[in-house]
């Protein structure tokens, strides 16, 4: 491809092999990838010209806002990517309503950074360096999940490009089709430049290192569990669950959204008690913008190949709890990271979003690093399934149509036709 076979107005935002900017744009951050040509548009309108342009060469298309995602699916190989990472603009468009309007070319950092100063937060993941708009249309399960919600569950309004080229601005009242897709399945309509999503007053809050040895049959994890579906929701807890082949340690990052040293210490402590012995417990005052910190940035260049699945479930039982240390035992040594969810995450109905698992209380994701693959993890990880209750869609590095399935559960006859509805080309489709 050449420049001078892309539309004029795109052309200053057009990266081809050989710019200097091309090797900072290629790729994501867990697969290595040599696109065509990478197009960066500064507005709706771009976008769309952009979508009308992509379809006329019949080549492989792909949609970015960060380029974090696990499935590398928002680069290719010899197509177009359409990179939104021009399209950042963060606003607070309503201080008394708590309304926050954000591009979706954004990193979730600098979103952090951008409301600290308003007293404000939307939870969001765990890492600033996580673009808005992958995150916000398939959930956001961070460190406040359990006192906000997901992040979807927070979005009030969005302005989706359709593969058609038709800029639809939707909310409850205006395309509220097109909104319930948004906050679950948002990449299977179009392409959403940005959110109004309703943040919470946030200023100090209490984190929390806590490092505890659990059993080898797993009694020390279905405690956190339980102790977790009936805390306060006000905590959060997430971990990694490793074994050194004699010991198994939980490290916890618990997150307590008040600010009330007190307060934070009466909710942090009895975490502490869960397992067989407390290794180790430190404790502060922070702000949100700590947890997704602007120090995260970085250019994704593939550095951290991986492979990747989950699970989700109900409040963890002996069966389901032992099954989770025998993935941890494994011989291929998987990363395995535990999030707590239930509290307001569980409070809307199934129905109420794409993302329809409201009556789950753990994510496990389980990760393999080269040489090991899809094969090797799917052994490792075979004793969770008999025990899941559903998957978190963008936690699964090689997607199928049953891990799709898993992840939409009761909503995917209804993601299938609100996709076929707006996107009947399946331009978007995987």
């Amino acid at each position: 491809m050449k420049r001078s076979d892309v539309p004029f107005r795109l052309r200053d935002g057009a990266v081809l092999p050989g710019d200097p900017l091309y090797r900072r744009l290629r790729s994501t951050y867990t697969t290595r990838h040599s696109p065509a040509l990478v197009l960066l548009p500064t507005s709706d309108s771009q976008v769309a010209e952009a979508l009308a342009f992509a379809r006329s060469t019949d080549l492989p298309l792909a949609i970015r806002s960060g380029g974090h995602g696990l499935s590398g699916r928002s680069s290719n190989d010899g197509g177009i990517v359409i990179d939104l990472s021009s399209m950042k603009r963060i606003e607070v468009a309503d201080r008394r309503r708590r309304l926050v309007r954000v591009q979706a070319g954004a990193r979730w950092a600098e979103v952090a950074r951008a409301l600290d100063p308003h007293g404000l937060a939307i939870s969001s993941g765990d890492h600033g360096n996580v673009g808005v708009g992958g995150l916000a249309t398939a959930g956001g399960a961070g460190w406040l999940a359990r006192s906000y919600g997901l992040t979807i569950d927070r979005i009030r309004a969005a302005t989706v490009v359709l593969a058609d080229g038709r800029i639809v601005h939707t909310d409850a009242d205006n395309e509220p089709d097109l909104l319930w897709a948004v906050r679950g399945a948002g990449d299977t309509v179009g392409v959403v430049t940005d959110f109004t999503i309703e943040a919470i007053e946030l200023d100090a809050i209490g984190i929390a290192q806590i490092a505890i040895e659990v059993d080898r049959r797993g009694v020390g994890l279905q405690r956190w569990s339980e102790h977790m579906a009936g805390a306060p929701r006000e905590l959060t807890t997430n971990g990694i669950l490793g074994s050194d082949g004699r010991s198994h340690i939980l490290q916890l990052t618990a997150v307590a959204s008040v600010g009330d040293p007190e307060r934070i210490r009466s909710l942090i402590e009895p975490v502490a008690r869960l397992g067989v012995r407390a290794l180790s417990v430190t404790a502060q005052l922070g702000r949100y913008s700590m947890l997704v910190s602007a120090g995260h940035l970085h250019p994704n260049l593939g550095q951290q190949r991986s492979t990747t699945t989950n699970a989700l479930f109900p409040t963890l039982t002996a069966d389901s709890a032992e099954a989770l240390m025998q993935v941890t035992s494994h011989p291929l040594g998987p990363l395995v990271q535990l999030r707590s969810l239930g509290g307001a995450v569980n409070d809307l109905d199934a129905t109420a979003t794409a993302y329809p698992h409201r009556d789950q209380q753990v994510l496990a994701i389980v990760s393999a690093f080269p040489p090991a693959g899809v094969r090797e993890l799917g052994l490792a990880s075979r004793p969770l399934w008999p025990h899941a209750g559903g998957a978190y869609r963008n936690f699964e590095s090689h997607p199928t149509a049953a891990t799709v399935e898993r992840a939409y559960g009761a909503s995917s006859e209804r993601v299938r036709l609100t996709a076929l509805s707006y996107d009947p080309s399946g331009v978007f489709a995987d």
